[in-house]
């Protein structure tokens, strides 16, 4: 193979298949009683909140010569109608959505920093959408429960575009719950589908800044939905599927807000945690509880991650360091306080596996946020423009510690540990990471993408929006792939044998190695 044709195969993109608890339960006290009062002092099991599937609509053909077909009401977000559509049932899984309705408490800080109610048993109502196997015996027992971004207002299922694949191969069930945030996009996408929903604000006058939403109602949703799907009732999620664990993932706050704040009152009737693992990308603080309140200053012991009693691994990509410098704190073995902090040389925070979910360009503009093209969904192009980056850095570590979390959680086996990415100035304002000739952190999980370069990764681009947060690859020469790595068969031999490095140390899964494996040796470098 000529250079010049190993340097346009390994630059194409890459096509890879890829209440707190209701402490309050069925006490009989009046709402001026219970405002203010501790949770620490009211501990009941989570209540469940009610689900009722939305059926799915059949096919129709809906013009007169039968060329035409469409749905009257259909989900937004389904897999086979995203930026890069799955076609769930030829992988043997099935995507059901539900309505799920319920009473939650807002919450406070108090005086002396402890969580209070402060207002208690507001109605919500909000949806969630599932993937599981259909056969029961293919299923894993674990389900990985997502909280989709809402920066679009309606949802963005961000981690499923990194784990889908893994989730898939391991039989793992698959949750998202709609947030405060992204629900005026589903009304605007089907107002009758889902006129229900809803975060009504149970106390409109409680701060000048006060809206008809209350975004608060989220966190007691949270616990709910987890004892929903491990109960697994009939007509409930997951009947007939024995769940054994529940991790919750998402992109910074929510998951570190519910898991430093709510996580440890909200227990199961039997004592056990509503989620038995969390994985965290990018971890920042805990933020507001409510609408009217604010997040916690920097430097507040109630940010950092601890003690939550089970499994927490926290991923950070090398263009997500100096953001949370505050999140970095040494790794645990402790019962008690079980973590792992793993920093991803040559990662970006945003790249083109967390847009793949993204719902098509039709349903953005029918949900009234239709921004870019399926290529480039932004408003605003870069400049020079870029491609987002296509190299499965980050999905295949994903995939890696995915595993390892559940392993933690389910079999006690714990993770390795692995070097963090350097730091210049780390206590300074001035803090940067350090990095090599091609722009890659010196330390961090290492893999053959950044120790055997073919391009040079950069982790923010110019320009106007979220472009100082998307990360772009710029192809090396093929007098400098000649210089670095002598010819294609060498260079294959070179990344094999990191691949068989990262698979002993537990930074790439056996299935991804040998994928890539069989696509670097057929020169398509996994087209």
């Amino acid at each position: 193979m000529l250079y010049r044709d190993w340097l346009a195969a390994m630059t194409r993109e890459m096509k890879y298949s890829k209440s707190i608890i209701y402490w309050l339960g069925n006490a009989v006290l009046s709402g001026s009683l219970l405002c203010g009062i501790s949770v620490a002092m009211a501990q009941n099991a989570i209540p469940l909140p009610k689900a009722t599937l939305v059926p799915v609509q059949p096919w129709r053909y809906t013009s007169p010569d039968l060329t035409t077909i469409s749905r009257d009401s259909v989900e937004l977000g389904s897999a086979d109608r995203t930026l890069r559509p799955e076609y769930l049932s030829q992988m043997g899984y099935v995507e059901e959505e539900y309505l799920i309705s319920g009473t939650a408490n807002v919450y406070d800080w108090g005086g002396d920093g402890k969580l209070t109610i402060k207002t208690p048993n507001a109605p919500y109502e909000s949806r969630i959408r599932i993937r599981r196997p259909k056969d029961p015996a293919k299923f894993s027992g674990a389900v990985v429960v997502e909280i989709p971004n809402g920066a679009r207002r309606f949802d963005w299922d961000m981690m499923y575009g990194y784990l889908a694949d893994e989730i898939i191969r391991r039989g793992d069930g698959w949750v998202a719950i709609t947030p405060p945030p992204a629900t005026p996009g589903l009304k605007t996408f089907d107002p009758v589908r889902y006129k229900d929903i809803s975060f009504a604000n149970p106390n409109p006058g409680a701060c000048p800044t006060a809206g008809d939403q209350e975004e608060g109602l989220r966190w007691d949703m949270y616990s709910q939905v987890a004892a929903l799907i491990k109960h697994g009732g009939a007509g409930e999620p997951f009947a007939g599927f024995r769940v054994q664990a529940a991790y919750l993932t998402t992109q910074g706050g929510d998951v570190v807000t519910y898991m430093n704040v709510f996580h440890p009152q909200a227990k199961l009737a039997g004592g056990k945690f509503a989620y038995d693992g969390y994985l965290s990308k990018q971890p920042g603080g805990v933020g507001r509880l409510n609408q009217c309140g604010a997040a916690l200053p920097k430097g507040d012991s109630r940010n950092q991650i601890r003690n939550t009693g089970v499994p927490v691994i926290a991923v950070i990509a090398q263009g997500e360091m100096i953001p949370t410098l505050a999140a970095q704190r040494p790794d645990s073995d402790e019962p008690n306080d079980k973590f792992r902090l793993y920093e991803v040389a040559g990662g970006s925070h945003l790249d083109k596996f967390a847009y793949d979910p993204f719902v098509s360009m039709g349903d953005a503009a029918k949900a009234g946020n239709l921004q870019g093209t399926p290529e480039f969904p932004f408003a605003g192009r870069c400049t020079p423009e870029i491609q987002l980056i296509d190299y499965p850095v980050m999905p295949f570590v994903y995939h890696a510690v995915l595993n390892h979390l559940d392993n933690w959680a389910r079999k006690g086996v714990a993770p390795p540990h692995a070097d963090r990415i350097q730091l210049k100035d780390a206590d300074t304002p001035r803090a940067s990471v350090v990095t090599d000739q091609y722009g890659n952190a010196v330390g961090g999980i290492r893999t053959f993408w950044v120790d055997d370069p073919t391009v040079k990764f950069t982790q923010n681009s110019t320009g106007p929006g979220p472009c100082v947060e998307l990360g772009h690859s710029v192809p090396l020469s093929w007098q400098k792939l000649e210089a670095i790595h002598g010819d294609y068969k060498t260079y294959v031999g070179k990344a094999s044998a990191s691949l068989d490095k990262s698979v002993k140390e537990g930074w790439i899964t056996k299935a991804d190695a040998d994928k890539m494996k069989a696509a670097l040796a057929a020169g398509t470098a996994g087209n």
